[in-house]
């Protein structure tokens, strides 16, 4: 079984209810946080997992409400670790080595003062950056995680993550219009975890930066659309944008019902799913 917290469901603008776009996904005992918005460790607190207990982060893609809270996480790992201090394996596209290492350079005088504080605090956060693109990249007690493009031009490169865990499997899209590349990561998949925008309202708005951000964000029709091309078994929407007021998560849900026929959820920050093997759609079925 795979289990998945929607930590952050809000979009850049800040929300009193939403954090930032923000997934955790726990599979075979390992702890895996997609995307860090804004609040996400108070998010993670909630959900009872600290920074010292992930395993790895994986970044979609280096948009600012994706990486928010980047240095907060590093630095909230290392001086809550009182162990051997094992470093955080950090998994995103190309550019993820240059945004990590200037971070902990924006905290540099923070980590001085830390270090010259604290005798078992000898060196800055550890941190493993790896850069991808494409294919397997985490195969780790009986979990395996495999990576494809995704379209977000003119933000370029973005990925998206499938994880799969003794027969469960959970693919995480990111920000990302329909694409093939996208379609052949969920094919048959457990669930999809999908960032929704509502055109229809967004479309609405005075502002045309506001409007722009239709060029390159899914609609939930759109993202439903992805989930019955791929046959994956559930449809899970987040980073919703603009924000689902209080009393209509029933339109957006009937939205993606229309088009994905099978279980759709949604939900505020903390909601949960769970992902047990077998959940999918095989061909003609």
């Amino acid at each position: 079984m795979i289990e998945v917290t929607l930590l952050g469901t809000g979009s850049p603008i800040p929300d009193p209810r939403r954090a930032g776009p923000s997934t955790l996904v726990r599979a075979g005992g390992q702890a895996f946080l997609v995307d860090c918005g804004r609040g996400v460790q108070q998010r993670m607190a909630a959900a009872g997992i600290g920074a010292n207990g992930l395993t790895a982060l994986l970044l979609t893609h280096l948009h600012s409400d994706h990486i928010a809270d980047l240095g907060d996480l590093l630095i909230t790992r290392w001086v809550t670790t009182f162990t051997e201090q094992v470093p955080l394996p950090v998994i995103g596209p190309p550019g993820t080595a240059e945004v990590v290492e200037a971070t902990l350079t924006a905290f540099g005088h923070d980590i001085g003062y830390r270090i010259a504080h604290h005798a078992d605090l000898t060196a800055p956060p550890p941190v493993e950056v790896r850069e991808v693109t494409d294919g397997p990249v985490w195969d780790h007690d009986a979990v395996q995680i495999r990576v494809a493009p995704t379209d977000h031009r003119p933000v370029a490169p973005t990925i998206g993550f499938r994880i799969e865990h003794d027969g469960a499997s959970v693919v995480l899209a990111g920000d990302t219009v329909p694409c093939e590349s996208l379609d052949a990561l969920a094919a048959g998949a457990g669930a999809l975890v999908h960032t929704v925008i509502r055109k229809d309202l967004v479309e609405l708005m005075p502002q045309q930066r506001f409007r722009d951000i239709c060029d390159y964000h899914s609609s939930v029709e759109q993202a439903a659309a992805t989930a019955e091309r791929a046959r994956v078994g559930i449809l899970v929407l987040t980073h919703y944008v603009p924000g689902i007021a209080p009393g209509q998560e029933e339109d957006w849900r009937a939205r993606a019902a229309a088009v994905f026929p099978r279980q759709v959820e949604l939900g505020d920050d903390l909601h949960r799913v769970e992902v047990h093997p077998g959940v999918c759609v095989r061909p003609g079925g």
